[in-house]
């Protein structure tokens, strides 16, 4: 039988000793499968019944997978889930559950994150960078179509094709660095989180509570849920926060800002560019 990869996710470590396994563990494999995303609620002994085979027969399956005990697995399900792995889910979520779920995760955020003093730092900052990778760029990117309605100098980084040090030069202690990271960051997150901390300039990062040691250094640490009952992450709260912000820097920035926001309306106009 082909040895178990511990650096391998579970699945895929059925996938290689599969064929090899006793049928009796071949059906315990299938059972663990089809039950990936709901072990806590199970115990060895329920699973092995579900599978029609004896709780010894599970024990073996589960070193033959390269975990010492039932508990290990559920450890090693926990830390995909908590790196962003989707969920598997079986048949059509419920909708009403889902609704509940988003709404939830909107009001705990709007009612506890520091929302007053991040809008302060926005609306009173010399210049603004929002940055974002991957599943957080399009939020980043958001962010930033939003604060531009709303103040002058607020740049998106990093480009297509570009890095992000660049962007970084010449910011100081009157500027602020929004960094949006949501579960699986790129590794750099981390190195550029304490580059801008070392520019000086006001640091709020925005993120899910896997990123508790860069939310530990921002300046205002915008904590943002993700993980709900689908298959997927779900980025409904930071977009609403993302509005909120905005809505909270143009209020702040008063006339200014309203008279930016009529000008580039107009600009719109006169350009043709939007319907």
């Amino acid at each position: 039988m082909t040895a178990p990869q511990t650096g391998h996710r579970i699945d895929e470590r059925i996938a290689l000793c599969h064929d090899a396994l006793p049928p009796q563990e071949r059906r315990a494999a299938e059972a663990l499968l089809t039950h990936l995303d709901d072990l806590a609620t199970y115990r060895a002994a329920e699973l092995a019944s579900l599978a029609g085979v004896s709780k010894a027969t599970m024990s073996r399956l589960f070193r033959s997978l390269g975990f010492a005990d039932f508990d290990e697995v559920r450890d090693h399900m926990r830390g995909l889930r908590i790196a962003g792995e989707p969920r598997r889910t079986e048949g059509a979520p419920s909708l009403a559950g889902h609704i509940a779920n988003e709404a939830d995760a909107i009001r705990h955020l709007l009612e506890n994150a520091p929302i007053a003093e991040a809008t302060a730092l926005l609306a009173e900052a010399r210049q603004v960078l929002v940055a974002g990778w991957r599943n957080s760029y399009p939020v980043a990117l958001h962010l930033r179509e939003q604060l531009a309605q709303t103040r002058p100098a607020v740049t998106l980084g990093p480009q297509p094709g570009q890095t992000i040090g660049e962007e970084l030069a010449g910011f100081g202690a009157e500027d602020v660095v929004i960094a949006v990271g949501f579960r699986r960051r790129p590794a750099g997150f981390s190195s550029f989180v304490g580059e801008a901390v070392r520019s000086r300039a006001a640091v709020i990062v925005l993120a899910d509570p896997t990123a508790a040691a860069h939310l530990r250094r921002a300046t205002v640490a915008l904590e943002c849920a993700v993980q709900g009952e689908l298959a997927f992450d779900s980025y409904a709260a930071a977009m609403s926060l993302v509005s909120v912000l905005a809505d909270g820097v143009l209020e702040r920035r008063g006339r200014e800002g309203r008279d930016r926001a009529s000008a580039i309306a107009s600009a719109y106009d006169r350009l043709g560019e939007i319907e």
